[in-house]
């Protein structure tokens, strides 16, 4: 049983600096482009061919008016649950019938196929390691005695349960949509064992940490690990933005497939379509086979615990600053900065915590002078994140402006910090 004196939980403050050390490399430029090209033709076929069915209805709401989900791990079933429903529309059972005799089209589909199959392989050993990381070491910091041997079967039994569940809806006719929803559940359900376990009080905690042996600290992590404002909201800040865009493509692709099929009579794929949905599936296993290698090393080399020093340490510097807004379709969101020194610096830092592919915002700077005239000091543009200064020519108020009026439909929810860092001063050398 490994000790936990004088560790705490990991802290949001800590997450942050050890993503520092862990950049992910953007997504490639295709997977913008691309996906554009794929909604376009989901447009189109909708434009002409109203959906005729709910299930048609559900997933066009889904891919052109929601948001990805936030948490990272919904994130990863969706891509699962979108990857095996494409999976499914391009076995050849499902091809609409007309589509069988090109045999040059058919042998293509059936790499696509191929190719997300592999992609699903690797995403479905990621949550499984993932699992057993997590599990194993937290039992690290079990009594290793007849306590930890019945907590592990008390897991065994408890995910033969679930999945006794699963085989239950499929065998009644469920179909693809509603197995994940019910793995989702099953998912959230673990969620809240573990919270409930860690806000356990009085007698009942007494037993758990004495009886049972459980760390307080332990308690403490699994009690806050997956707040909506916890640790784990650096890691979606971190790594949210380029699985939301991975998400809303391979939902894309998926959707085209449905609509496809289900037109075909009517207006046959094109060449042109073709070219795009091969790219489209190459583009798109290529880069999330690489976000889940990135994020598997990162998950797996991330501590659980760390010591009360390095906590209070981070939480000192970093202060934990940075701001979270919600900027409504059609507003704009404004600081007011009140500078006394020529030659001080305006930093900001900002960023847009979710949303659709190219998600963006406007954002300027402007010199508000003492009788209220308006200069307009950084010019307007519209950035998914931004870092940087501006050094100011004279004193007075500064206005930071974050612009979401030409969108129609849509909030952006703003993360950011900004500050005002007043001039150096060379100390006075004496004779």
């Amino acid at each position: 049983m490994a000790s936990t004196e004088g560790l705490v939980p990991i802290t949001r403050s800590f997450l942050a600096s050890y993503y520092d050390r862990c950049p992910f490399t953007p997504l490639s430029e295709h997977i913008s482009r691309i996906s554009s090209q794929i909604r376009s033709f989901n447009l189109d076929l909708i434009n002409q061919y109203p959906p005729t069915t709910q299930h048609e209805t559900l997933l066009i709401n889904e891919a052109l008016h929601s948001q990805p989900p936030h948490k990272i791990d919904e994130n990863m079933w969706k891509n699962r649950e979108f990857i095996e429903e494409s999976i499914f529309l391009l076995h050849s059972s499902n091809w609409p019938h007309q589509l069988k005799d090109d045999l040059q089209l058919a042998t293509l589909l059936g790499d696509l196929k191929h190719k997300l199959h592999n992609t699903l392989n690797v995403l479905e050993s990621f949550q499984i390691q993932n699992s057993e990381h997590v599990f194993n070491t937290v039992m690290t910091y079990l009594p290793q005695d007849f306590r930890g041997t019945l907590l592990r079967q008390q897991r065994e039994r408890s995910e033969r349960n679930k999945q006794a569940e699963v085989e239950a809806l499929v065998n009644s006719g469920g179909s693809i949509r509603d197995r994940y929803a019910l793995l989702w559940k099953q998912q959230m359900d673990r969620r809240r064992q573990l919270a409930q376990l860690g806000s356990a009080t009085g007698v009942y905690k007494t037993l758990v940490k004495y009886l049972v042996g459980v760390p307080e600290v332990l308690l403490d992590f699994v009690r806050q690990i997956n707040d909506d404002d916890g640790p784990m909201e650096e890691q979606r800040h971190r790594y949210g933005p380029p699985l939301y865009s991975l998400t809303s493509m391979i939902l894309s692709i998926r959707l085209f497939l449905l609509l496809s099929w289900a037109r075909y009579e009517a207006r046959k794929i094109t060449k042109n379509q073709i070219a795009v949905l091969e790219q489209a599936v190459d583009v798109y296993t290529m880069e999330f086979e690489r976000f889940m290698k990135f994020i598997s090393e990162v998950f797996a080399n991330s501590p659980f615990f760390i010591s009360a020093e390095v906590a209070g340490s981070l939480d000192v510097s970093n202060n934990d600053i940075y701001k979270e807004i919600s900027v409504p379709a059609g507003k704009t969101y404004e600081v007011l900065l009140s500078v006394d020194s020529v030659n001080s610096y305006i930093a900001w830092d900002f960023s847009l915590v979710q949303g659709k592919i190219n998600m963006d915002i406007g954002f300027s700077l402007e010199f508000i002078s003492p009788t209220g005239e308006k200069t307009l000091m950084l010019p307007y543009r519209r950035y998914e994140s931004d870092q940087g200064n501006f050094c100011t020519l004279m004193g007075g108020s500064y206005k930071l402006i974050w612009d979401n009026t030409y969108s129609t439909f849509f909030k952006k929810v703003l993360r950011y910090k900004v500050d005002c860092i007043p001039p150096v001063t060379e100390p006075v050398q004496s004779d």
